[in-house]
């Protein structure tokens, strides 16, 4: 990721600025304010401004009038609660904003997330940066044979550069053409001053859906942890993972204890049917019991064996 000038200025008067407040501050979330942390090779994230804090939560629990209770484990206690029985309204007296830039392929794929505020970069009022994900090598990977929206095994040697070059000719030469339609540079430069530009919202209909875009991205607490537990997840697409596990740094910053519980009862946690449940009791009580006898399909059989690292998985 490479900042320009301008944007590394306006950063550094933003972080500059100091403003006095009742309002409770997160301290180390402050330290990072405004600050544009990397993803991917051009994307970033950065936190432009939030609202409360993991006593916020405590006191939309208690509906107090106070910040809550001072003693920082009584607290954990009480978030520690909510989050393993999934109340949800306190979590949502906690927002926050991101600033965000990223592929368009991967803005399509968050935007169904429908639980946020979202303005995006406007392609009908300004050109795009000339800038394109292209993935490292490490991720060049075949299509999965067992998951259709997943990926198999690793491409390598000619393919592999084969398919970069594809990718670097098609995001390069799409974008020259559409400075072309536009008859203006990325710089603001006209190409030919006797020649009409296309308009800006019809030019950018030939751009590559690994041009980058950007949005500001407003959310409550409850809504982003959703949003971290199914994006920041192993299983996720390595593109918008890179961008949760990020985000879900600043949680940490932010509110330290509601992210230990979210690491504790949400991420680490194992969660079962009544039929698993119904397997795991038998065998907790030393009795043998097969895939036939579980009433469980082979997936979840499956998925329920890896959750508890058991050897009885079956092909």
């Amino acid at each position: 990721m490479k900042l320009t000038s301008e944007q590394k200025q306006e950063i550094a008067e933003q972080q500059a600025q100091k403003y006095e407040t009742k309002r409770v501050t997160s301290p180390e979330l402050e330290k990072i304010l405004y600050e544009a942390i990397p993803v991917l090779d051009h994307g970033f994230v950065r936190v432009i401004d939030y609202m409360g804090d993991d006593t916020s939560i405590v006191q939309s629990a208690r509906v107090s009038y106070g910040k809550g209770t001072k003693k920082v484990s009584t607290d954990e206690g009480l978030i520690k609660y909510l989050m393993r029985h999934w109340h949800s309204t306190p979590f949502e007296m906690c927002e926050i904003k991101y600033h965000v830039k990223l592929p368009i392929f991967i803005a399509r794929q968050w935007i169904r997330h429908r639980t946020a505020n979202v303005n995006e970069y406007s392609a009908r009022y300004s050109i795009l940066d000339k800038e394109f994900y292209i993935p490292s090598k490490e991720q060049l990977s075949a299509q999965s044979t067992i998951n259709r929206q997943g990926r198999g095994d690793l491409i390598t040697g000619d393919q592999a550069n084969e398919v970069l070059k594809i990718l670097k000719d098609d995001a390069t030469r799409t974008y020259d053409n559409y400075e072309k339609m536009l008859n203006e540079k990325f710089d603001g430069t006209t190409i030919d001053k006797d020649k009409k530009g296309l308009a800006r919202e019809l030019a950018r209909m030939n751009l590559t859906l690994n041009s980058y875009t950007q949005w500001y991205w407003k959310t409550d607490l409850l809504n982003l942890l959703n949003f971290l537990f199914l994006r920041a997840d192993k299983h996720a697409q390595f593109e918008i993972r890179a961008y949760a596990e990020v985000m879900l740094e600043t949680v940490k910053k932010w509110v330290p204890i509601t992210h230990a519980a979210f690491l504790d009862y949400r991420v680490g946690a194992v969660h079962v049917s009544a039929k698993g449940k119904k397997v795991i009791q038998l065998m907790a009580q030393g009795k043998k019991i097969s895939f036939e006898d579980s009433n469980l399909s082979k997936r979840e059989w499956n998925e329920l064996m890896t959750s508890f690292d058991f050897a009885e998985k079956i092909v």
